[in-house]
């Protein structure tokens, strides 16, 4: 028998994030390191904990074992508990078979058992692939207030990238009238943020039915939400106006990164009234060398600094030796710069050796072509020869 729970989230974590190439070809994409000391992950284990969520199902697919690895008991979130906690939900054999998940409704929909353990009056499906902070109380009150059968958090994007997302049109009381997955002419800038509020009873209902119809893409935003819409259910927009960011490619990664150096960006990881929780490991003191020079970075523990930091962001355990240059880059976990090298706009993978007097990317240009510029990026555990070049946009994800 177990504890009856208000809310249970369901956080879809088995994406490939194909879009991450060399990042992701041995982890998924919620398991890819960000901030120095944090997985992408962390934000929605760390929303559910600040929001007193204490029972997350992590649903995961492509490449788990990092994830489900970092995961562990959840420990570090507080959710090691007896009745609920964090609990990984690979695709499994039952009597009827096993498949893989087909999309992100029918991922739920094959978890359903899981959800009923706990016997809520609401569900709460997350992504665990953005960086946002959200208090998910909040929205659970509003949908509660308003006795919908779903609640979807909105964010109100520029025209430009409308495009990109699922839009919904509100009528005055914010109740969802219209909504378009990824429509080439949007109505409005109301997008989707792939994170609902669910009247258990009801979600189940539409799983249950789009399962059976076995047809479309078992997904939410191309099924679930306008089955419901046009049973005229009660749906409504909840907005959001805080830091979001989807971290889905290699450029916006690298943003994201370096959004954190601003010291007007409305993110901080460092309130104490929003804790931010992750698994860190236990490293010895940052080391900065007599010949060091760091500007502007954020450097973590474990680090051997003996070269020049600007603008970058270090995660444990990484060395810079004399005489190496790291500018405007993201250096992944126990990763080596030798001496000479030189890093510039550009992400270095964990576990690197970066050879010396090697050149990986360049400071862009603005008199030549723009366009011809990118982020230079080294996959995991990759070798980076002596005298070695990387050019911008180059993606490198085995030893050179």
């Amino acid at each position: 028998m177990y504890t009856k729970k208000e809310c249970v989230a369901m956080l879809l974590a088995g994406g490939q994030g194909s879009r991450l190439y060399a990042l992701t070809q041995d982890m998924a994409k919620p398991a890819v390191p960000y901030g120095g000391k944090y997985r992408i992950i962390d934000f929605a284990l760390s929303n559910c904990t600040n929001s007193g969520i204490d029972t997350v199902g992590v649903l995961t697919q492509y490449q788990p074992l990092v994830l489900h690895e970092y995961v562990g008991n959840g420990q570090p979130w507080d959710l090691d508990k007896l009745y609920g906690g964090v609990h990984a939900l690979p695709p499994y054999q039952t009597a009827l078979g096993a498949s893989w998940y087909e999309g992100t409704a029918n991922a739920i929909y094959q978890n359903m058992s899981f959800i009923e353990r706990y016997s809520p009056e609401y569900v709460i499906v997350l992504g665990g692939d953005h960086i946002y902070k959200m208090d998910y109380s909040l929205m659970v009150a509003e949908h509660k207030n308003k006795e919908a059968d779903c609640t979807i958090a909105v964010l109100d994007v520029s025209k430009e990238e409308a495009s990109r997302f699922g839009i919904m049109t509100c009528n005055e009381e914010g109740r969802v009238v219209d909504f378009t997955e990824k429509p080439k002419e949007p109505k409005s800038t109301l997008a989707s943020m792939g994170i609902y509020v669910f009247t258990w009873d009801k979600l189940k209902k539409y799983l249950i039915e789009n399962e059976n119809a076995n047809t479309g893409s078992k997904d939410f935003g191309k099924d679930i939400i306008p089955a419901m819409l046009a049973d005229k259910q009660r749906m409504y927009a909840y907005a959001f106006d805080g830091y979001w960011k989807d971290v889905g490619t290699l450029d916006s990664l690298w943003e994201a990164n370096m959004d954190l150096l601003n010291p007007n960006l409305p993110i901080n990881l460092y309130d104490p009234g929003w804790k931010m929780y992750s698994r860190s490991p236990v490293m010895p003191p940052l080391n900065i060398g007599p010949g060091a020079e760091i500007n502007n970075s954020m450097v973590n523990d474990g680090c051997d600094i003996n070269g020049k930091v600007t603008f970058s962001i270090l995660f444990d355990g990484v060395t810079i030796e004399e005489g190496a240059t790291v500018n405007y880059s993201i250096v992944m976990p126990g990763s080596v710069i030798k001496s000479g090298a030189v890093v510039e706009f550009a992400i270095v993978g964990q576990d690197c050796v970066v050879g010396s007097d090697s050149h990986i990317g360049a400071t862009p240009d603005a008199s030549k072509n723009i366009e011809d510029w990118g982020i230079a990026v080294i996959g995991h555990s990759i070798e980076v020869s002596k005298n070695a070049k990387v050019a911008p946009k180059e993606i490198i994800s085995e030893n050179i």
